[in-house]
Order: structure tokens, then C-alpha cells, then sequence
């Protein structure tokens, strides 16, 4: 039976004794801030644990991807780990895995067949329902507590075909149905930005040039929500004028946050993931049982405890 397990940090880890040896791990892209901290805590606990990994940059390229996934399994490792590129098409790299009968855990990124995965695969991330939710609730708080009614939003979107974007979007409109948002918000419009502190800037630059009067960007992470600052900021606009949420609590968004410009985050444990996801691959690889869904808690970041998270990524 699949079962859904709750951890945080590097707790799974600690119980582990003899370590599985030769791990090749796939990430969507080296070029990510986010995704830069799940790579180095991963590397890291592996070298603390003495268990080697080979990681690879998939370069955004599906493709790349499941040709790496096939070199490592014609390299005979013990185990993979793989930050998909497109959630929706990991079923390919499913199914190369299991006809070779090397275990297979997902990272962070929720594939397409998580609900069907073999039992020698497994996810681990951090449930999606609640990053969002959490976001747009502090959001909405804050619009309320700053006087607001009603209030204009943006919403900026992540890569329309990972499964965290849709998700994230989906949790802004679903507290605005289940009537969880202390103000009457009207999105005005909402874009994807791949994720992108450029790609955000760029378009929040366009929205700007319309005129019209907004009080808010939610964006799907944090390098958006940074993106989308330093358009405003090159346009004069007053931060303390709108409220700006984002995910992922990156280094940079808590020192934006820390400098009064951007307003919410929400913590996502990279290096947790991380570590989840190593200790998964180690225990499926020596054959022990796995929970194929492990979830470690997002943790909403406000003003008010921002500095707890400074450390923590």
C-alpha cells in the first residue's frame, strides 16, 4: 500500500548504517537557485555518508534527461535519483528503471505517474497544495491588514508543464473559491515566467506599461517574485505600496524580504529534499521497504520570523 510519510530535515538519515554505493542523480537544470541548494545538500550528505553520486545537468532537455538515465542504468548503478524536467513525462524513465529493476526516486518535482510508481520508486518533495495555499492566504492577510477591500492582483506562473506551477496556481484560485481570502481579490491577469528572474522582470515590466492600478503579485516562486520587484523598483513604484509573495524562501528572497521589499514566502526544505531523497534511493537499493510518497512541510516566512530561515538554506 502507498503511504504518505511526514518527515523534516535530515532526520530519515540519521538511522542509516551501511550505505549503498554508486547513485547517479539527474537535475532538470544547474542554473536554478533552488535547485542549486536540493544539488549541494544532497552532495554534501553524500560525501557525510560516504555513498558517491554521480550528478548530472539535464539542461532543461527531456531528452538529455532520459539519455542520462539510460546511461546510468547501462552503467549498472545501484540506484537514481532524478529532478524530472517535465512532470509529465516521466513515464518513460518509469519504465527504462523498472525493466531494469534499479529503484528510481523522484525529487521535488511530482511526476505524472506518482500514484502508479513501482514499488522499488518513490517521490519525495514537499505537497504543493500547501505552498500555494499557505502564499495566498499571508497575501491576502496582508492586503487586509494594509486597508484593502478588494484588491488587484498579478499572478506570475511557473513552467507550464511542471506540475508545481499548475499546482500553485491552482491553490491561488481555490482559496479564492473556498472563500479563505480576506479580501475580495480580482486577478488582473496571470503569465507564466518559467520560473525566471529575467523572464518576471520582462513581463512585469509589460503589465506596468498597461497603467493599470494593481496591489499585488503572486508569483509561483521566489525568483519570479524577485524578477517582478525589479521591475517595480526601476519604475518607482513604493514596495511598501503592494504586497509580494513568493516560494521557496531562496537566500535572495529572505534578503529581499529582510529589505522591505518582498512580503511573503513560504520555506521549502531543499536540503531536506535532498536528503530524503539519498536516504530513499540508499534503502531502496539494499532492498528495505520505502513510503512512495515522502512529504517534509512547507513553512510559511512573514516579517516576523523571516530571520529563523536565514540559516536553513
Amino acid at each position: 500500500m502507498k503511504k504518505t510519510l511526514m518527515i523534516a530535515g535530515f532526520a530519515a538519515l540519521m538511522g542509516t548504517s551501511a550505505m549503498a554505493d554508486g547513485i547517479g542523480v539527474s537535475m532538470a537544470l544547474f542554473d536554478d537557485n533552488f535547485l542549486t541548494v536540493l544539488r549541494n545538500g544532497m552532495d554534501a550528505k553524500a560525501k557525510e555518508l560516504g555513498v558517491t553520486v554521480q550528478i548530472e545537468d539535464a539542461k532543461n532537455d527531456v531528452a538529455k534527461q532520459l539519455d542520462q538515465i539510460n546511461n546510468f542504468i547501462a552503467s549498472g548503478v545501484s540506484a537514481i535519483i532524478v529532478n524530472p524536467v517535465d512532470t509529465s513525462a516521466t513515464q518513460a524513465m518509469t519504465d527504462a528503471a523498472a525493466a531494469a529493476n534499479i529503484p528510481l526516486v523522484y525529487v521535488n518535482r511530482q511526476p505524472i505517474n506518482v500514484d502508479t510508481l513501482p514499488d522499488n520508486q518513490a517521490f519525495v518533495a514537499s505537497n504543493e497544495v500547501d505552498s500555494g495555499t499557505l502564499e495566498t492566504i499571508e497575501v491576502c492577510r496582508q492586503l487586509k491588514a494594509a486597508g484593502k477591500d478588494k484588491a488587484n492582483v498579478y499572478v506570475m506562473m511557473g513552467e507550464l508543464s511542471n506540475q508545481a506551477a499548475v499546482q500553485r496556481t491552482a491553490d491561488i484560485h481555490d482559496v479564492m473559491a473556498a472563500g479563505k481570502c480576506e479580501v475580495e481579490l480580482n486577478i488582473i491577469d496571470e503569465q507564466t515566467a518559467n520560473w525566471s528572474r529575467d523572464q518576471a522582470q520582462s513581463l512585469m515590466t509589460n503589465w506596468l506599461s498597461s497603467g493599470a492600478p494593481f496591489d499585488g503579485v503572486i508569483a509561483n516562486n521566489d525568483e519570479m517574485a524577485i524578477g517582478a520587484i525589479m521591475a517595480m523598483k526601476a519604475a518607482g513604484i513604493d514596495m511598501k505600496s503592494v504586497v509580494v509573495g513568493g516560494v521557496d524562501a531562496t537566500q535572495d528572497a529572505l534578503a529581499a524580504m529582510q529589505a522591505g521589499d518582498q512580503d511573503v514566502t513560504v520555506f521549502q526544505d531543499a536540503a531536506g529534499q535532498g536528503a530524503g531523497a539519498l536516504d530513499a534511493a540508499i534503502k531502496l537499493s539494499k532492498g528495505e521497504a520505502v513510503d512512495q510518497k515522502v512529504y517534509i512541510p512547507f513553512q510559511l516566512v512573514t516579517e516576523a520570523n523571516v530571520a529563523d530561515f536565514v540559516t536553513k538554506n
